[in-house]
């Protein structure tokens, strides 16, 4: 398998974790969060991908996992090479009765 295509499905698998984990509820740890970020920048150093390519191939996945696309101009509040993670919101419960 070419190296290009290896990177791929090693980054596509880490989205789908990370994705996976967040759309359940879950949290995610920094580190997996940050090593996937690092396998990015590594991927377009080494010429293997282009920023562009890996933002377009995560939003694949994200929409896979979350059932709709990432909002309109998530890269301005992400920018490359970070993950746009979402958790659910923490349900609210009035602490006062009125």
């Amino acid at each position: 398998m070419p190296k290009k295509q290896q990177a791929l499905e090693i980054l596509q698998q880490r989205w789908r974790e990370i994705f996976s984990i967040l759309c359940q509820g879950g949290e995610v740890a920094p580190a997996q969060r940050l090593r996937a970020e690092g396998f990015m920048q590594a991927c377009v150093q080494l010429e293997l991908a282009s920023e562009s390519s890996l933002q377009e191939a995560m939003q694949m996945i994200y929409q896979e996992c979350y059932e709709q696309p990432l909002p309109p101009g998530w890269q301005d509040l992400f920018p490359f090479p970070q993950i746009p993670g979402f958790g659910q919101r923490a349900p609210v419960y009035p602490s006062t009765p009125d």
